[in-house]
């Protein structure tokens, strides 16, 4: 059935549908039967490589030798800086910052890891009991083993129970549940789904502006159009559905938005979205006749006062069944973030919502292809959504060090806000959530003028002088997209608080050192 209807609107099937995804998703095929699985893929690790890179080119103006290929980075040999290291504020990596793993976490693991530990006295009973289900759902009893293509069933499970309390009850299918390479080899499988088209017809992908660059990349790559929506900075990055509608209307002379994406808690912004907020955009996209993807890896992170995390799930559910029976939907979660920030075990999972059959068997298919997700990162994934229980010999421990770790960072948020709104020419909004600052910086014209002239953008330019002059690695907002005429930074709050102080304060120091020298 054609998708167009009367006067170009298209009519009020699925958004997804066999006859109108990606056809090339359709051309796949797996011939080896998925309980246990293999075959090959690329693994994509996600956005954090495009902070990498940027680092990357601002180190390489140290030195003509090669000696800053590698982004974790040691200064060089005899090349005489004014100061003893780098601080790589550049990318939301925690424990490369100095945060401590959680201890029940990195138990279980390591049982899991090296089951001859399970005799060992020094572990609590309940970090046992753990590892030994993990493994006994494991082939072979190892975590060495490939699992299902969908994920380990029990984890699955697991996740469905986490999401059902997280939501208040509304139940949640396992069978919806994919684990996933962290949230970004969830969002690039989604998104691979829903491109297709040639020309006007070619899938549109609305995106924030500014954006995790995880987003603008695999739209490069799919073929698909990028849709920029802004966010409303002198409304602390808010989202208005006003500035949809407009992004939408003007997209559809030129392609065919499918896709509505949301980062919430906001990242590079650190937004926390409202309820409110959230159903008008559900509103939205029922009216438009959109595919929602809601990336929500920040859940846990939320420090403003009067600001509460609400998933697109749960408000979308309590909006009653004309939303809830209609409106497709794939929301995201990670360990990487949150009171974990275990990003290198690339754990995660995606929750599919009223999704075609025929759709969904392409999609399993398509994650099959990719072998299975990392085994480690899904037994670590089972311990965030299935953690100690106040019955529990860890529960004590495991409370203190997470509370310890979300307080922390609520306490950078602040002073990261405050220390930033002392400076004359920064303005920063409120960190409301998330783990970053995006900081608006004004720049004299000089600056600016002297930036083009190098033909690089002047926010890039202010980030280079910085790290030559204070060994600091930030991100310029021209990597995350700002609207013309403004220039930011993206800055992660995850250092130790002291060393946090040291680096705000040396920022502000420049700042003004910039804007004189360029005045």
């Amino acid at each position: 059935m054609s998708q167009q209807a009367v006067n170009g609107v298209q009519s009020r099937g699925k958004v997804l549908t066999l006859d109108n995804m990606n056809p090339n998703v359709k051309q796949v095929y797996y011939a080896v039967p998925r309980s246990h699985s293999p075959t090959g893929g690329a693994d994509r690790e996600g956005a954090e490589r495009v902070s990498h890179y940027f680092l990357h080119l601002f180190l390489k103006r140290y030195s003509a030798a090669q000696i800053f290929t590698d982004p974790c980075l040691n200064l060089p040999q005899g090349v005489k800086k004014p100061f003893t290291e780098v601080i790589k504020a550049n990318i939301g990596d925690a424990h490369a910052m100095g945060q401590k793993p959680i201890t029940f976490l990195r138990q279980v693991l390591a049982l899991c890891s090296y089951p001859e530990l399970l005799e060992d006295t020094k572990f609590p009973e309940d970090a046992k009991k753990r590892a030994r289900r993990i493994l006994e759902a494991c082939g072979g009893h190892s975590i060495g083993a490939y699992s299902a293509s969908q994920g380990i069933e029990c984890i699955r499970q697991d996740v469905a129970r986490y999401i059902e309390k997280r939501d208040g009850g509304i139940s949640s299918n396992p069978d919806n549940i994919y684990l996933s390479t962290g949230a970004s080899d969830a969002i690039v499988t989604m998104l691979k789904l829903l491109v297709c088209g040639e020309g006007r017809d070619r899938t549109g992908v609305m995106i924030s502006i500014p954006q995790y660059p995880l987003y603008s990349a695999a739209l490069a790559d799919l073929g698909a159009v990028q849709i920029n929506y802004y966010l409303d900075e002198d409304k602390c990055w808010g989202l208005d559905v006003a500035e949809l509608k407009r992004s939408l209307n003007a997209a559809r002379q030129h392609c065919n938005p499918r896709v509505l994406c949301i980062i919430n808690p906001g990242n590079p912004t650190g937004q926390v979205q409202s309820r409110q907020c959230i159903e008008d955009v559900i509103r939205f996209a029922k009216e438009e006749h959109l595919f929602l993807m809601a990336d929500e890896v920040y859940q846990d992170n939320v420090y403003a006062e009067g600001c509460e995390f609400h998933s697109f799930k749960k408000v979308l559910f309590e909006m009653g069944p004309e939303y809830s029976s209609t409106v497709e939907m794939a929301s995201f979660h990670s360990t990487s973030k949150c009171y974990m920030g275990e990003c290198g075990f690339r754990g995660g999972y995606m929750e599919i919502i009223n999704m075609d059959p025929e759709v969904k068997a392409q999609l399993t298919k398509l994650v099959s292809v990719r072998l299975c997700p990392p085994v480690p990162g899904q037994a670590l994934l089972d311990l965030v959504v299935n953690p100690p229980q106040p019955d529990e010999p860890s529960y004590a421990t495991f409370m203190k060090e997470r509370t310890a770790v979300l307080a922390a960072l609520a306490e950078k948020a602040k002073i990261t806000e405050q220390i930033f709104n002392t400076v004359p020419g920064i303005t920063c909004n409120p960190v409301q959530g998330a783990m970053y600052t995006f900081p608006r910086i004004t720049l004299p014209q000089k600056a600016i003028d002297k930036a083009k002239a190098e033909g690089q953008a002047p926010d890039m330019l202010y980030c280079m002088k910085l790290l030559e002059e204070e060994g600091i690695c930030l991100v310029p907002g021209s990597g995350f997209g700002q609207r013309e005429g403004t220039f930011h930074f993206r800055m992660t709050i995850l250092p130790p608080t002291e060393k946090l102080k040291i680096v705000l304060q040396k920022i502000s120091a420049f700042h003004l050192r910039f804007t004189q020298e360029f005045s």
